[in-house]
Protein backbone atom coordinates (compact mmCIF):
# COMPACT_ATOMS: atom_id res chain seq x y z
CA UNK A 1 0.00 0.00 0.00
CA UNK A 2 2.87 2.26 0.89
CA UNK A 3 4.57 1.70 -2.45
CA UNK A 4 1.52 1.94 -4.60
CA UNK A 5 0.55 5.46 -2.41
CA UNK A 6 3.95 6.82 -3.06
CA UNK A 7 4.20 6.14 -6.67
CA UNK A 8 0.10 7.36 -6.85
CA UNK A 9 1.20 10.66 -5.45
CA UNK A 10 3.84 11.77 -7.99
CA UNK A 11 1.08 11.23 -10.79
CA UNK A 12 -1.70 13.42 -9.37
CA UNK A 13 -2.69 16.74 -9.77
CA UNK A 14 -4.98 19.33 -8.27
CA UNK A 15 -8.40 18.56 -9.58
CA UNK A 16 -8.32 14.72 -9.33
CA UNK A 17 -10.29 12.91 -6.73
CA UNK A 18 -9.70 9.30 -5.28
CA UNK A 19 -13.13 7.47 -4.50
CA UNK A 20 -11.14 4.44 -1.57
CA UNK A 21 -13.76 1.27 -1.33
CA UNK A 22 -13.02 -1.20 1.30
CA UNK A 23 -13.89 -3.07 4.44
CA UNK A 24 -12.74 -1.32 7.55
CA UNK A 25 -9.26 -2.33 7.98
CA UNK A 26 -8.67 -2.58 4.13
CA UNK A 27 -5.63 0.00 4.81
CA UNK A 28 -7.91 3.18 2.93
CA UNK A 29 -6.21 5.29 5.76
CA UNK A 30 -2.39 3.41 4.91
CA UNK A 31 -3.16 4.37 1.56
CA UNK A 32 -4.09 7.96 1.96
CA UNK A 33 -1.08 8.40 4.67
CA UNK A 34 1.36 7.00 1.58
CA UNK A 35 0.16 9.74 -0.82
CA UNK A 36 0.27 12.30 1.38
CA UNK A 37 3.78 11.51 2.40
CA UNK A 38 4.48 11.16 -1.54
CA UNK A 39 2.94 14.97 -1.89
CA UNK A 40 5.67 16.18 1.02
CA UNK A 41 2.81 16.29 3.73
CA UNK A 42 4.76 15.92 7.06
CA UNK A 43 1.78 16.62 9.23
CA UNK A 44 0.53 13.51 10.79
CA UNK A 45 -2.66 11.85 8.69
CA UNK A 46 -5.29 10.37 10.60
CA UNK A 47 -8.59 8.92 9.68
CA UNK A 48 -11.41 11.45 9.58
CA UNK A 49 -13.94 9.10 11.33
CA UNK A 50 -14.94 11.25 13.45
CA UNK A 51 -14.11 14.83 11.93
CA UNK A 52 -15.84 13.77 8.77
CA UNK A 53 -12.81 15.75 6.61
CA UNK A 54 -9.19 17.08 7.29
CA UNK A 55 -7.25 18.81 4.74
CA UNK A 56 -3.89 18.89 4.60
CA UNK A 57 -0.82 21.94 2.57
CA UNK A 58 1.20 20.36 0.16
CA UNK A 59 4.68 22.18 -0.01
CA UNK A 60 3.64 22.83 -3.57
CA UNK A 61 1.07 24.73 -2.91
CA UNK A 62 -1.51 22.02 -3.28
CA UNK A 63 -4.15 21.14 -1.06
CA UNK A 64 -4.95 17.29 0.07
CA UNK A 65 -8.98 17.29 0.87
CA UNK A 66 -9.16 13.98 2.79
CA UNK A 67 -13.07 12.85 3.88
CA UNK A 68 -14.37 9.97 5.43
CA UNK A 69 -18.20 9.47 5.42
CA UNK A 70 -18.36 5.83 7.51
CA UNK A 71 -20.53 7.79 10.42
CA UNK A 72 -23.29 9.15 8.40
CA UNK A 73 -26.29 8.08 7.01
CA UNK A 74 -26.80 11.31 5.08
CA UNK A 75 -23.68 13.54 3.89
CA UNK A 76 -26.08 16.70 4.91
CA UNK A 77 -24.27 20.19 4.77
CA UNK A 78 -20.89 18.07 4.49
CA UNK A 79 -22.15 17.08 0.72
CA UNK A 80 -22.32 21.03 0.06
CA UNK A 81 -19.07 21.45 1.38
CA UNK A 82 -17.59 18.75 -0.62
CA UNK A 83 -18.67 19.95 -3.84
CA UNK A 84 -17.16 23.61 -3.22
CA UNK A 85 -13.84 21.06 -2.50
CA UNK A 86 -14.73 19.01 -5.82
CA UNK A 87 -14.06 22.02 -8.10
CA UNK A 88 -11.46 23.44 -6.58
CA UNK A 89 -8.54 22.65 -9.27
CA UNK A 90 -5.61 23.21 -6.45
CA UNK A 91 -6.92 20.12 -4.53
CA UNK A 92 -6.91 16.69 -4.44
CA UNK A 93 -9.75 14.96 -2.95
CA UNK A 94 -9.65 11.46 -1.06
CA UNK A 95 -13.21 10.21 -0.01
CA UNK A 96 -13.41 7.18 1.88
CA UNK A 97 -17.37 5.58 1.94
CA UNK A 98 -18.05 8.14 -0.57
CA UNK A 99 -21.67 6.10 -1.92
CA UNK A 100 -23.42 8.44 0.35
CA UNK A 101 -22.18 11.46 -2.25
CA UNK A 102 -21.77 9.07 -4.93
CA UNK A 103 -24.37 11.72 -7.62
CA UNK A 104 -21.70 14.37 -6.71
CA UNK A 105 -18.34 12.39 -7.34
CA UNK A 106 -16.71 13.80 -10.46
CA UNK A 107 -15.44 12.20 -13.48
CA UNK A 108 -11.74 13.49 -12.75
CA UNK A 109 -11.79 10.12 -10.35
CA UNK A 110 -10.29 7.19 -9.78
CA UNK A 111 -12.08 4.30 -8.04
CA UNK A 112 -9.79 2.32 -5.83
CA UNK A 113 -11.85 -0.78 -4.52
CA UNK A 114 -9.03 -2.50 -1.79
CA UNK A 115 -9.40 -6.13 -0.68
CA UNK A 116 -7.55 -7.30 2.11
CA UNK A 117 -6.15 -11.18 0.75
CA UNK A 118 -4.20 -11.76 4.01
CA UNK A 119 -3.04 -9.42 7.17
CA UNK A 120 -0.07 -8.01 4.71
CA UNK A 121 -1.20 -8.76 1.05
CA UNK A 122 -4.21 -6.16 -0.64
CA UNK A 123 -5.14 -6.46 -4.29
CA UNK A 124 -6.50 -3.30 -5.66
CA UNK A 125 -8.91 -2.59 -8.81
CA UNK A 126 -8.26 0.53 -9.87
CA UNK A 127 -11.19 1.78 -12.14
CA UNK A 128 -10.52 5.89 -14.11
CA UNK A 129 -13.74 7.72 -14.89
CA UNK A 130 -12.13 9.94 -18.01
CA UNK A 131 -9.66 10.68 -19.78
CA UNK A 132 -6.88 12.18 -17.54
CA UNK A 133 -7.43 9.56 -14.90
CA UNK A 134 -6.69 6.65 -17.70
CA UNK A 135 -3.46 8.43 -18.24
CA UNK A 136 -2.72 8.39 -14.67
CA UNK A 137 -3.56 4.34 -14.15
CA UNK A 138 -1.85 4.05 -17.42
CA UNK A 139 1.29 5.63 -15.53
CA UNK A 140 1.30 3.28 -12.87
CA UNK A 141 1.75 0.04 -14.73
Amino acid sequence: MQEFGLKLSRLLTGGVTLELIGDVGAGKTTLTRSIARGLGITDPIHSPTFTISNRYETPGGLLLAHYDFYRLSDAGIMKDELAEVLENERTITIIEWGDIVEEILPDSRITIRIRSESENSRKLDCIAHNQLTQKILEQLQ
